[in-house]
């Protein structure tokens, strides 16, 4: 992490990444580049789907492939660069066959190391392969949910799924949270971590930063009118009147509640469940 003397009270606790020490290009390969609208949050039908997001400077979108469907055609790492729509960091990799594609950058990958897409490919950082040929305890990234319906789990920065062994046509795999579930054995995984590990620590410091990230302010429950939220109205400074804690809808809400639908369709892949509450 990186720090800088504070010359404003804002400076004062403001960390930093330390791009210079990884990324080795500034400017995107602008054949993978395009513009992308700002909706602001809002869906089709133009209403605010996530509140307190808009603004932020104008950025260009990367294309990155999460498909990975050029297979058993090694690929070599041209340079590692900074995506402003995602957490992680990417690399720009150019196969044998001349065509190059981003993809998201594991923890440790280099310029000028080799990887592959393949079914039965070398355990090394970067390479791609089905999960029933990864032994266990291995770390994993862009995890497949259906098998070549590309990467939906752990594409974040520093996240990575753990490997914990193979029954059948499945493969138990253990989430960050501790949950621990199962995927079919078809389906593919990058091996190792995500970049950008340290993107956790990073301590904002100011309201000017965050506005050029596209986060407005947010506002208190407890701040607002009655009409507006569970928790508004009262005299001064009230509790919110509730034995548990809820969203603006009057749903549960963190702090130890089960908040995930008794209903999901992916219940019946969950092996063991995440704890939820305060860890002792």
């Amino acid at each position: 992490m990186k720090r800088i003397k504070p010359n404003t009270p804002g400076q004062r606790g403001m960390t930093f990444v330390s791009y210079k020490k990884t990324l080795t290009k500034t400017k995107p390969h602008k054949a993978l580049t395009k513009g992308r609208k700002n909706n602001s949050s809002r869906n089709s039908d133009g209403r605010i789907t996530i509140r307190f997001r808009g603004g932020g400077v104008k950025r260009s979108y990367r294309d990155v492939d999460f498909k990975y469907d050029k297979k058993d055609i090694p690929a070599k790492i041209e340079t590692v660069e900074y995506d402003p729509f995602r957490s992680a960091f990417i690399s720009l990799v150019c196969y044998n066959d001349g065509e190059r594609r981003y993809i998201v950058s594991p923890k440790g990958i280099k310029v000028g190391d080799n990887i592959i897409v393949s079914e039965k490919a070398e355990v090394k950082t970067g390479n791609r392969m089905m999960l029933k040929n990864i032994p266990s305890g291995i770390f994993v990234h862009n995890v497949e949910i259906k098998p070549n319906g590309g990467a939906k789990m752990a594409r974040s920065a520093g996240s990575g799924l753990e490997v914990l062994g193979v029954d059948g046509d499945k493969v138990q795999i253990k989430m960050p949270s501790g949950e621990i579930r199962i995927v079919l054995a078809d389906c593919y995984a990058s091996v190792g971590n995500v970049s950008n590990d340290e993107h956790k620590l990073v301590n904002i410091g100011k309201a000017g930063r965050a506005r050029k990230m596209g986060r407005r302010p947010r506002v208190r429950g407890s701040a607002m009118n009655a009409v507006d939220h569970p928790y508004g109205g009262g005299e001064g400074k009230a509790g919110i009147g509730r034995r548990r804690l809820v969203t603006k809808w009057g749903k549960p809400a963190g702090k130890g509640q089960k908040t995930r639908k008794p209903k999901k369709y992916s219940n019946a892949l969950i092996v063991k469940r995440r704890k939820v509450g305060k860890r002792k």
